[in-house]
């Protein structure tokens, strides 16, 4: 039986799209009789479904609150020598990560890295602009350092292969068509989007509040496109600041939702809006489409792989704010053209199978083991 064992700077009980997709990989491991254990920032959980988690003590991060720091221990390094692990998957190794793989390496197992933050672009978003030859070298680096690299879509693989990281893969996202999906519109949840006003064109966000999703810049849709009002799901360290912005205007800050709740969200709202500055994939755009939402979304990460323009939605360069208000005029000015791209997106979804996407990776284990492992001799 196959042994994974995975190295992650964030897991529960956070949630985010690297969480989630995380998450998902583990499930998709156990359905298929694989054990696994991962080594994560110790915030009191102990296990995840059939998968144990050692804890790696930590720190606050001042930059996201929701997250701990701190490197690996011996203590972690006995417990994952314990596990005896076949191939070590790294979710976009740092200070867990970074250590990881010399663990790994110490086991003489072979590794696979995954890209999921953009950690220059996020820097020079921050105004630290002044630090990206370094993370870009760091990142070159630690991803030459494992034994294969995962791309999550095919502008990032791109841009990674640019960079002169090797052996760079892609590893496509999914999306399960059963959770999201139409046939949870809710008219409950519809007025609850639209602060009791169903009528109106109800664009939707889902995802976290902070400053680089870019979210203010929606205030000009609002200003522009009459009948247009905003819903937030989510939360993060915007929100007091997105709260006081969108004051006065048709906006509703709705606040994290989870289960049925968030697929009733997805299913009510009549499109997806999606300006964020930068992305590795962005979840969030399949999940809407599923739901039966078109997209108006800049051209960052996975967006541009699944999203057809004019058909499923609209794209727009980061910051083209009158690219942004140009597709929702589109949507919003013809319902039955909105009604018909979001039959065109439900389809896409479809067709997006998180178990297909799973089983590659699981493929790519077996193959870099089976490598590692030497040829027997007469």
């Amino acid at each position: 039986m196959m042994r994974v064992a995975f190295f992650t700077e964030t897991f529960l009980p956070k949630v985010d799209g690297i969480v989630t997709v995380t998450c998902l990989l583990l499930d998709h491991l156990t359905q298929r009789g694989i054990e696994s254990v991962i080594v994560a920032p110790r915030m009191g959980v102990e296990r995840y479904n059939q998968t144990r988690i050692i804890g790696v003590p930590g720190v606050t991060f001042p930059l996201y609150p929701e997250l701990r720091i701190g490197p690996p221990t011996l203590s972690t390094y006995h417990e994952l020598k314990a596990f005896q692990p076949d191939v070590a998957h790294f979710i976009h190794p740092v200070l867990i990560g970074i250590p990881g793989m010399l663990m790994a390496k110490r086991l003489d197992i072979p590794t696979v890295a995954s890209f999921h933050l953009d950690v220059s672009r996020l820097a020079h978003h921050f105004n630290l602009g002044f630090i990206e030859p370094v993370t870009d070298l760091v990142t070159r680096i630690v991803f030459n350092s494992a034994d294969y690299t995962l791309a999550p879509s095919r502008l990032v693989q791109q841009e990674m292969t640019a960079l002169g990281v090797k052996r760079v893969g892609l590893w496509r996202r999914g999306v399960d068509s059963e959770r999201f999906n139409p046939r949870y519109r809710s008219d409950a949840m519809r007025r609850k989007l639209s602060d009791g006003h169903p009528d109106n064109v109800i664009m939707l966000y889902v995802g976290r509040l902070s400053n680089e999703k870019q979210l203010e810049q929606i205030r000009h849709v609002l200003e522009q496109v009459p009948g247009t009002r905003l819903a937030l799901v989510g939360d993060g360290p915007a929100r007091d600041e997105l709260r006081a912005r969108f004051a006065g205007t048709n906006t509703k800050l709705i606040g994290y939702l989870r289960g049925e709740a968030l697929s009733q969200a997805y299913a009510s709202a009549d499109l997806f809006i999606f300006p964020s500055a930068l992305e590795t994939f962005g979840l969030v755009v399949t999940e809407a489409m599923a739901a039966g939402l078109p997209v108006v979304a800049s051209r960052v990460g996975g967006v541009r792989d699944v999203v057809s323009e004019g058909e499923t939605g609209y794209t727009f360069d980061v910051n083209d704010i009158g690219g942004m208000v140009d597709g929702v005029r589109k949507l919003a000015s013809d319902r039955e053209r909105m009604k018909a791209m979001g039959r065109a997106a439900r389809q896409f979804a479809e067709t997006q199978s998180w178990d297909a996407m799973m089983d590659e990776v699981i493929d790519l284990y077996g193959r870099l083991i089976e490598a590692r492992v030497p040829a027997l001799t007469a």
